[in-house]
């Protein structure tokens, strides 16, 4: 009995993982789940490898370069907001028309959301070719940096229609249920990264060395020929949705309707980042080593969330494509059983960051006051994950069902108007330190949990239209 379940899980993998298309909204809801969140979580995963990469290879240039990194990886979250935003539109549009069996209004969709991508991008593209050096200035960065880094921002604006149509496109292949896809995809992007990265950089044969901007050479032309990957698989793969050139033609309709459910992506982001960066400014009161173990604790946590938001981006396809079949009963159950397996996830990783904080810490660093507030920030926040994984699957239930105002209301609220005046009165006014900020992340999250919770079962998303 073992052995054949072990035989079915495998083969179940293997079905993920090639991205075999099958119809989710028929399908048993158990095997839909794990068909998406498999290549979904690996996506993630490689989504997150880009930045580190490159900063381990600019680590050995200077300082500047990896402060040029992250001053333009601060600007560029711009850019982000507005591809996730859409993003998350694409999904759920294509989701539904996928569900409702309307192939060739999924097709218009993903026309209309790739012509608005590449009119996004070269708008930005324009800025960040022509002001660089302006682009930095207002980041704060010294003149030296500015000299030396101007290069790594202007390339990566000028290719920024690469990043937009990397997340825009992984959308559509996710909306229509072919996760695997959007992993392969990314695979391919960051393998030509790691490649590319130190031969531009450092200098190798014919190219020359060409320090941080070489970076950003390497990660253009790698998200670029994913990007060129992308397009080919929906002009020439047997993929649902399949496009021509007549195909590209203006569509007001569907473009307007993409704008409209992708503002709420846009500002759940802003808002998500915005309070981020407050916290941290917070933090930053307390010294250098607390603000090093706070940091360390976060990139701790963000590389363990991966999973839970792979399974969560499976709820939201999930929900669009059985609310298009008109099938709202089976989308809730999907939500619910989606959320109960990232909770058994989720409460698994807490138990080891309550037990095992400052030995996860301290394989980053051993400053005691360092391993004292990283280890102190994994644990209390930790202890909300239970919360956390059912607030992050019906955040994204609510998003695939094309109600993206009603996570930004949500959002605003727990964040703006309650997390960061308790952080600063709590850590500041009334003297209680960074544990202040520690409280404030976990009372938010969990907050953010109960209110969309309390949401989702009123039911109102079954009705939305897309």
């Amino acid at each position: 009995m073992a052995k054949q379940s072990i035989k079915s899980f495998f083969s179940l993998l293997r079905e993920a993982i090639a991205g075999k298309e099958i119809d989710l909204t028929q399908a048993s809801i158990k095997k839909a789940i794990f068909l998406l969140a498999v290549p979904m979580i690996l996506e993630m995963s490689m989504e997150s490898i880009f930045a580190l990469v490159d900063i381990a290879f600019v680590s050995q240039i200077s300082t500047n370069a990896v402060a040029t990194i992250g001053l333009t990886e601060s600007v560029i979250t711009l850019v982000y907001a507005l591809a996730v935003g859409l993003s998350m539109a694409a999904t759920a549009i294509v989701a539904r028309r996928i569900g409702e069996k309307d192939t060739e209004g999924a097709k218009r969709a993903t026309v209309q959301v790739i012509l608005l991508g590449t009119f996004v991008s070269a708008i930005v593209s324009v800025i960040g070719i022509m002001f660089p050096k302006e682009i930095l200035g207002l980041m704060g960065a010294e003149q030296d940096l500015i000299d030396e880094g101007f290069r790594y921002t202007q390339i990566l604006f000028g290719g920024n229609f690469t990043i937009v149509l990397l997340f825009l496109i992984n959308a559509v292949y996710r909306g229509a249920g072919n996760a695997a896809m959007a992993m392969w995809t990314l695979i391919l992007s960051n393998a030509i990264n790691i490649i590319l990265d130190p031969i531009f950089i450092f200098g190798w044969g014919p190219i020359p060395e060409y320090g941080v901007a070489g970076a950003a050479i390497a990660t253009t032309i790698g998200r670029g020929i994913a990007v060129i990957f992308q397009l080919y698989i929906l002009f020439y793969g047997s993929t649902r949705i399949r496009l021509a050139w007549k195909d590209f033609v203006v569509n007001i309709g569907v473009m307007v309707n993409l704008v409209r459910v992708s503002l709420g992506g846009i500002g759940q982001f802003i808002i998500g980042t915005s309070s981020w960066i407050f916290l941290m400014r917070i933090i930053s009161e307390f010294g250098s080593e607390v603000l090093a173990g706070y940091t360390i604790a976060i990139r701790v946590m963000m590389f363990t969330m991966m999973p839970a938001w792979g399974l969560s981006n499976a709820a939201a396809t999930l929900v669009g494509q059985n609310l298009g079949a008109n099938q709202p009963e089976r989308a809730e159950t999907s939500v619910w059983k989606t959320a109960k397996y990232n909770a058994l996830f989720m409460v698994a990783v807490s138990i080891i960051y309550l037990l095992f904080a400052k030995t996860i810490i301290g394989w980053f660093s051993v400053e005691p006051e360092v391993l004292k507030y990283g280890a102190l920030s994994l644990q209390i926040v930790s202890v909300g994950y239970f919360l956390y994984a059912y607030g992050m699957t019906v955040t994204m239930a609510f998003n695939g069902a094309g109600d993206t105002k009603t996570p930004t209301i949500i959002n605003f609220f727990c964040f703006w108007v309650f997390q960061l005046p308790f952080a600063y009165l709590v850590s500041l006014v009334l003297d209680w330190g960074p544990l202040g900020v520690f409280l404030a992340i976990a009372l938010a999250e969990s907050l953010i949990a109960i209110i969309a919770i309390i949401w989702f079962k009123k039911g109102k998303w079954k009705a939305i239209k897309v």
